[in-house]
């Protein structure tokens, strides 16, 4: 079977990021999965990840230590190299898309971003903000892409622990270097993780005080549309939508949200989506589950004291 290359992402604690398990599982229906981890000691992450793949390739390194494009992706295309890898791909991240191109480049690949689903050798994407769903084949000897993590379930186990490799990262001379990380520590569930997600939009006029308060009741995380993060409302790391984040929670309520393409393509793999404006014509009712006509201010917080009483 052909081989395939995961490259692993972690989260900012060092543990195993889910999305690289819904990679895991897209490259499966490519091959035979390995994975490549990077970090300044990579001992741990590899002992995570070894036990959801055939080899996992551990490269320890300072050079490495934090995720820079400009490091990692000569790194990859190292071991895929060495591997001689037929596709290499991650999750569709925004690590994952930053990274992958430059992997791509350097090993003169093809690459298919965001996949929905594999079929044989043949990818499925969308285009045009999931107006259009293509199926593409990629015909160069190495092939990259990168997974929509909505599309694919979380991989299981496999039957037994995949062997670690241990490599020491070639050195690279970058003009870029690291200088800090300023992490937004927040109670509230990560957004692309998060089982529920309420999400806020032009209709809040930059008061997300309800759209808050109703996250916190169910436990949920927050989003917000493009209009809202281009105000300056809310901050970019909550923007749902094709230049923001992909969702699929078991629920997504839209307050105040019209549901522009843009935003319905980052969202609307949402299992269950309910829907709140004041405008019976929104285009996000076409895709609700559940719709209310009304204001959000007036809804949200009879909506909490709902669930409150169901409590």
């Amino acid at each position: 079977m052909p081989t395939v290359l995961v490259v692993v992402e972690a989260q900012p604690d060092g543990k195993l990021k889910k999305a690289t398990l819904n990679a895991i599982t897209a490259a499966r229906a490519l091959g035979d999965v390995h994975a490549v981890v990077l970090a300044k000691d990579a001992t741990a992450l590899a002992a995570e990840v070894k036990d959801y793949v055939k080899v996992v390739h551990a490269g320890s390194a300072a050079h490495v230590e934090h995720y820079l494009a400009e490091t990692w992706a000569p790194a990859v295309a190292e071991v895929a190299k060495a591997i001689s890898a037929e596709w290499v791909g991650a999750a569709a991240t925004q690590q994952g898309r930053d990274l992958m191109p430059r992997v791509a480049a350097k090993l003169n690949a093809a690459m298919a971003s965001d996949i929905m689903a594999v079929n044989g050798t043949t990818l499925t994407r969308p285009m045009w903000a999931g107006a259009v769903i293509a199926e593409v084949t990629l015909s160069t000897p190495v092939k990259a892409f990168t997974v929509r993590t909505t599309e694919f379930a979380l991989a299981e186990k496999a039957g037994g622990a995949g062997e670690v490799k241990a490599f020491a990262p070639a050195p690279v001379t970058s003009p870029t270097k690291f200088v800090e990380f300023k992490e937004v520590k927040s109670a509230r569930p990560e957004l692309t993780e998060a089982r529920i997600v309420v999400s806020g939009g032009r209709g809040t006029k930059g008061d997300f005080k309800e759209v808050e308060a109703l996250a916190d009741e169910l436990g949920a995380a927050v989003g917000a549309s493009r209009a809202v993060c281009d105000a300056g409302w809310q901050p970019n790391d909550l923007q749902v939508g094709q230049t923001g984040k992909v969702v699929a929670p078991s629920l997504y309520v839209a307050a105040g949200i019209s549901g522009a393409i843009q935003h319905l393509a980052g969202m609307k793999g949402s299992k269950t989506i309910v829907a709140i404006n004041k405008d019976g014509e929104a285009p996000i009712f076409q895709v609700a589950d559940y719709g209310l006509v009304a204001d959000l201010f007036k809804a949200l917080p009879e909506l909490r004291a709902a669930i409150k009483a169901a409590k």
